[in-house]
């Protein structure tokens, strides 16, 4: 994640990730988001109307990080299957770096009435789309199959790394360690996607 920075507003931000993590969104009340972000409880509403509107900023500043990190790490790899596979590894060690905001995302986020009916998704899709993107790339030089559709095996792919995600958070203690769970999940999918034939699939059946 990047430094944290010392701004009101982000201090508000990180403040509400601990709190909403700790107690739970409709548990938690405004006056102990400012407590631990040690500002008064009217400094909140210089920045958000409400709590929910804290939570959807929360959801929208984090996940605008996270989708500069991930880009900034695909982009020293060439090939679309080791994009692919560093994608899938990336999102899960997410997940373990940062346990308040994946517990945030994963459930309390979803408690939400407000972000449910109300969120547009610009930055959920600016992420599913980083996965469609590796996917048209592979398409174009022939690794993936040339009939599968990038829309829909982005939601694919995330909706089982959601799943995985959901289930690291909810779990004390797995039984999978995140590299074997990354390890599966990238074998699992691109047996799924890779063109008959390709270079990549022989690779694949020989092994």
């Amino acid at each position: 994640m990047a430094a944290k920075s010392n701004t009101k507003h982000d201090r508000i931000v990180d403040a509400a990730v601990k709190t909403f993590a700790r107690k739970g969104f409709f548990n938690s009340k405004v006056s102990e988001i400012a407590r631990e972000a040690q500002v008064a409880d009217g400094t909140i509403y210089l920045y958000f109307k409400n709590k929910d509107d804290i939570l959807i900023s929360l959801f929208e500043e984090k996940m605008d990080i996270i989708i500069r990190r991930v880009k900034a790490t695909l982009e020293k790899e060439n090939d679309p299957i080791a994009k692919l596979k560093c994608f899938i590894g990336l999102h899960l060690n997410l997940v373990e770096e940062n346990r308040n905001l994946a517990e945030v995302i994963q459930v309390e986020l979803r408690q939400s009435n407000k972000f449910m009916r109300e969120y547009k998704g610009s930055k959920f899709l600016d992420y599913l789309n980083i996965i469609s993107s590796v996917i048209r790339e592979g398409q174009e030089q022939g690794i993936f199959r040339s009939d599968l559709l990038p829309g829909i095996a982005k939601r694919a792919l995330f909706g089982a790394l959601d799943e995985m995600a959901l289930h690291f958070v909810l779990t004390k203690k797995s039984k999978y360690s995140l590299e074997e769970s990354a390890e599966q999940m990238s074998h699992i999918f691109l047996s799924g996607i890779l063109a008959p034939g390709s270079a990549s699939d022989k690779s694949r059946k020989a092994g």
